[in-house]
């Protein structure tokens, strides 16, 4: 069992700049892959970012350049830069971990509870 908490959410003008922490429990973390998702309201959950468990990374087209996803495997935690921000990157920002369980056959998700990113304008 994998649990995350995320933090470092919170309110910021637009330009602005916010670094979100995961930071996972457990001591699989170096084969997790990890990803950062968000929901804006009345929106669908989508990927905004992920990071491989070898570092390779992967970026939504509506934030490469401005977000970059870093993972710290011996503090157990994934970051999440945030530059530039605008008001459409207002949103929950959720922290997803996995793995592939040979033992269930299928793909493991865990979730944070998300933290709140607002992007004045």
């Amino acid at each position: 069992q994998v649990q995350l908490v995320e933090s470092g959410g919170g309110l910021v003008q637009a330009g602005g700049s916010l670094r979100l922490s995961c930071a996972a429990s457990g001591s699989i973390f170096s084969i997790l892959a990890m990803g950062w998702y968000r929901q804006a309201p009345g929106k669908q959950r989508e990927l905004v970012a992920a990071i491989t468990s070898g570092g390779s990374t992967n970026y939504a087209d509506s934030v490469k350049g401005r977000f970059t996803i870093s993972r710290d495997n011996a503090k157990n935690t994934v970051y999440l830069q945030m530059n530039s921000l605008q008001p459409e990157d207002t949103a929950v920002y959720y922290c997803n971990a996995n793995h592939y369980s040979t033992l269930r056959m299928r793909r493991m998700d865990y979730w944070g509870k998300g933290t709140l990113v607002t992007v004045s304008s």
